[in-house]
């Protein structure tokens, strides 16, 4: 996608990104394909926003002339901050090229003047509270299930009494076939757990 020759100026080009090769572009990819953008001016990141690497980010940049729009979904997928979302807007600007976002609650359209640009302004900044109050109530959450003495993350597979079983029959020379019978834990579990002790 995006590596075709550039027929003219005045092009809306397309910027989909996903943060890990597990999540999926399809919603992205047909948002910009039902705004009439085909798959030729659409470019594609599959890696954080906040990787330095952006192939198709900089695809997208060498390809963009003065007068072209860049279409994204969301205003996130510019970037995973607000800094770096408005220094991409604004380096575009200058270049003379315009971003506008077309699944935000608010129409963006950084070509736009007056209202449209404070509306990009304001979006990219309530995304960026969004995701600093986000991780503050992870952290809180997190803070008072210790506080309560309850465990964060993952639940533990198997008991520390039952792998201490395990270490204990090990060392009176039991089998890994045994153990596992008598305790219950997988060979493969215990392997690491006996390595560990």
């Amino acid at each position: 996608m995006g590596t075709h020759d550039r027929p003219a100026t005045g092009l809306d080009l397309g910027y989909a990104r996903v943060s890990t090769t597990r999540q999926h572009l399809d919603r992205q990819l047909a948002s910009l394909t039902d705004a009439g953008i085909s798959d030729e001016r659409i470019f594609v990141d599959q890696k954080s926003g906040a990787t330095v690497d952006r192939p198709g980010l900089a695809a997208l940049l060498a390809y963009a002339r003065p007068g072209d729009t860049v279409l994204v979904h969301t205003l996130d997928r510019l970037g995973r901050n607000l800094r770096e979302v408005l220094n991409l807007v604004h380096d575009l600007d200058e270049k003379g090229i315009g971003v506008r976002s077309l699944a935000d609650p608010l129409p963006i359209d950084t070509a736009a003047e007056g209202m449209g640009r404070i509306a990009f302004l304001l979006l990219a900044l309530f995304a960026e509270m969004e995701r600093t109050f986000t991780a503050e109530r992870a952290a809180h959450a997190r803070g008072v299930a210790e506080a309560a003495g309850r465990r964060i993350g993952r639940p533990v597979a198997h008991a520390d009494e039952t792998i201490e079983y395990a270490r204990l029959l090990k060392g009176q020379g039991a089998s890994l076939g045994q153990i596992a019978a008598k305790t219950g834990i997988p060979k493969t579990s215990l392997h690491r757990y006996l390595r560990q002790g």
